[in-house]
């Protein structure tokens, strides 16, 4: 469950209230709590807030980690830098703020990677093959006569507590999947663009699935802004268990 929460597209009435992005997340996690296994808040939704949208981030993995400890959380923010600067994210993001997970890309390379892996039980999750349409610009173009996104993923699997990598893999780029899985056949897969970004849960299903499951699926906006009404709530839980369901039907056709 993305919480990408954009204060211009949540219901009116939240607006008066003193956090309303804790407000609507708190009421998003409460309807869909029930349906899912991981909730990813998307900095970039709370730094455009300044202060405010710190502590409604703060306020909400407080919530999430009192309330939900068995929840799975993914700080999704993209960090990538070397040395004391990545090590200092790193601690920001699993001490600091207790995600179980970070996005980080990996364009610098292995020494803005490492400092993350260094924290014990807890995950990085490195941007591998996006669903956005850019990601034809680099990711899929030829290093020599390999794929820049095959030779991230392998290049990754050298580094040092490697065992705490995932990879981010966007729906939309399901069919690339059969190969991925040739490179990593046994790494948890981030899954983003099911539902609004038009990716399918069935091809990534087929392409992707492991015999221990091996995806996180997310969906943010079609389950978030499932209504603008006060039945947002209500309209978000009803998207979460259709997905949800979706899923199930996918894991009873491989018997898991």
């Amino acid at each position: 469950m993305g919480l990408d929460t954009d204060i211009d597209k949540i219901p009116p009435h939240l607006r008066k209230e003193k956090d309303p992005v804790f407000s609507f997340n708190k009421a998003i996690i409460e309807a869909t709590q029930e349906y899912c296994v991981a909730y990813k808040p998307n900095l970039a939704f709370y730094e455009a807030y300044g202060l405010k949208g710190w502590e409604a981030l703060e306020k909400t993995m407080e919530y999430l980690n009192e309330k939900y400890p068995e929840q799975f959380t993914i700080a999704d923010a993209k960090r990538g830098d070397i040395g004391n600067t990545a090590s200092r994210y790193a601690r920001a993001f699993f001490q600091e703020l207790q995600f179980d997970a970070l996005t980080v890309a990996p364009y610098m390379g292995k020494d803005s990677v490492e400092p993350f892996l260094e924290f014990q039980n807890k995950h990085t999750i490195l941007l591998a093959l996006t669903s956005n349409q850019g990601a034809f610009d680099y990711q899929t173009r030829n290093l020599g006569d390999v794929a820049l996104y095959k030779q991230v993923i392998k290049t990754s699997q050298s580094y040092t507590n490697a065992k705490n990598l995932m990879y981010v893999v966007g729906a939309t780029k399901a069919s690339y999947l059969e190969e991925i899985r040739r490179l990593i056949p046994d790494s948890f897969l981030l899954v983003p663009g099911v539902g609004a970004q038009g990716g399918s849960l069935q091809e990534v299903c087929r392409y992707g699935m492991t015999k221990n499951i091996g995806l996180l699926v997310n969906s943010s906006r079609g389950i978030l802004y499932a209504s603008n009404g006060e039945d947002y709530a209500e309209k978000a839980r009803e998207k979460a268990f259709e997905l949800q369901r979706g899923m199930q039907k996918e894991l009873e056709k491989r018997a898991l």
